[in-house]
């Protein structure tokens, strides 16, 4: 096998076996993390959660899952696109996306411009599936400070922007043009499941309240219950194990072929 030949080909054993390293290193980061996810103690909004925080030092857990309901405290926030949506925490970003000539490029690069988010929320709580009637509910303070992906795409449009004589003269002086007009609305809506993970403490009286933790440990909340969190974390590390041993397998094959057509050249030089 001629080295001009064989280079390509090296380089794809080096690169497999490289991606192979690195997604199992990543499936057995995942491993770790869904461990210590199991560990954390998980609670619903019931009467055990309370009777639990009672016994508890200062009346507190320091970090535990609880799973529920998204209830308003008040009235709801209203969609201001969809008839009859409702949400507890609601956020509206508009921007607008525009031409710019570039004189370096000497081409035309898109660039977004006048971007504005604006942020509402009312208080809401956590109550236990299918509770329709409860004393126990869990306050959720600071939703907008937790990290996670809790928020639903509820509206989405682009109008573009009509060409005429402005915007011609505009684009001759300046050398920009404006494109369309983008506004997006996202919610988290009334009657979502919801898993948060943070500290829980117990309030005057039997109130409850899920807050950012002290201990420095990450405040979270996820749409859906507890178990199909835990699930996409192991669908996850399913995934990195997959893409480990196909590119294991790749770079084993690879170099089989390779060290096998090596052989086969030295053979047929003897003989």
């Amino acid at each position: 096998m001629s080295d001009t030949f064989a280079a390509p080909w090296t380089l794809l054993v080096g690169s497999s076996f490289a991606f192979s390293g690195l997604f199992y290193h990543l499936y057995q980061e995942k491993k770790k993390e869904i461990v210590k996810l199991k560990e954390i103690p998980k609670f619903q909004p019931d009467h055990h959660l309370l009777r639990i925080l009672k016994a508890s030092p200062q009346h507190r857990l320091q970090y535990v899952a609880v799973e529920g309901v998204i209830q308003p405290d008040g009235e709801p926030l209203a969609s201001q696109f969809v008839p009859k949506c409702y949400g507890v925490v609601q956020k509206v970003i508009v921007q607008e996306e525009w031409k710019v000539w570039s004189t370096i490029k000497n081409t035309w690069t898109n660039k977004t411009m006048n971007k504005k988010v604006t942020n509402n929320m009312v208080p809401f709580s956590l109550v236990s599936p299918g509770a329709y009637l409860t004393d126990i509910s869990v306050k959720v303070q600071a939703p907008m400070e937790a990290s996670g992906d809790f928020l639903e795409l509820v509206h989405k449009q682009r109008k573009y922007a009509q060409g005429g004589v402005v915007d011609a003269v505009l684009e001759g002086i300046s050398g920009e043009r404006p494109v369309s007009k983008d506004v997006q609305e996202e919610m988290l809506k009334v009657g979502t499941p919801l898993t948060t993970f943070g500290e829980v403490v117990l309030e005057y009286g039997e109130g409850i309240r899920m807050q950012p933790p002290r201990d420095g440990r990450t405040y979270v909340l996820m749409v859906g219950d507890h178990r199909s969190f835990i699930e996409r974390n192991e669908s996850t590390a399913g995934w990195w194990k997959v893409l480990s041993a196909f590119c294991g397998i790749t770079g084993s094959a690879v170099l089989g072929g390779m060290i096998y057509d090596a052989c086969k050249g030295q053979g047929d030089r003897r003989n």
